[in-house]
């Protein structure tokens, strides 16, 4: 079986097509049927990465999960992402994915994601009703923290460099930027 099975052009892609991508070297997500494929993430991303998972996990309520990518999150038949970071109840997730809406999703943004973390991403998880959405970018570095209002996500809370961004929702928690990227 190759590792990446060749797909029509224009064709709608569904999670089971996504599902036969056997290659581990990059990361292949769905929306709305359009495959997107992005490299393997870079050292910073991943400190990034386990520094919140450290600060989350303390935090998250017994009902709950904090896993770090690569976890398959479907939110519908054509769309399947994979944040950086997924909070989602523990009766969301299966042993393939966590399916449906996440209570958090966090992107840790990089040069080639820059476009689908701050606009693709957002757009549909907001359209399916996940109520926070994080934002790090470790290149300035910055905390954006929204949560859903209505149909759109807001900002509720950000920081730069070493500014505290102090959280009562989804959990009680503070960062900044520089601790999350900072090698200490």
């Amino acid at each position: 079986m190759e590792a990446v099975p060749t797909f029509a052009h224009g064709d709608r892609l569904t999670r089971w097509d996504l599902e036969s991508i056997t290659d581990v070297h990059r990361r292949y997500e769905l929306v709305d049927g359009t495959l997107l494929v992005s490299p393997s993430p870079r050292p910073l991303h991943q400190r990034v990465v386990a520094r919140l998972l450290a600060a989350l996990t303390p935090v998250c309520p017994a009902d709950c999960e904090v896993l770090p990518a690569p976890v398959d999150v479907v939110l519908d038949e054509h769309t399947v992402m994979i944040p950086d970071v997924v909070v989602g109840r523990r009766d969301t997730f299966t042993e393939r994915a966590l399916v449906g809406v996440p209570v958090l999703a966090i992107e840790v943004v990089s040069p080639s994601s820059q476009h689908i973390d701050l606009h693709l991403k957002p757009a549909r998880l907001a359209a399916a009703g996940c109520p926070f959405y994080w934002v790090i970018d470790p290149r300035v570095p910055s905390v954006k923290c929204f949560r859903l209002v209505g149909e759109a996500y807001e900002l509720v809370a950000s920081g730069r460099d070493d500014e505290l961004v102090v959280l009562d929702e989804p959990f009680a928690l503070t960062l900044s930027a520089e601790a999350l990227i900072s090698h200490y």
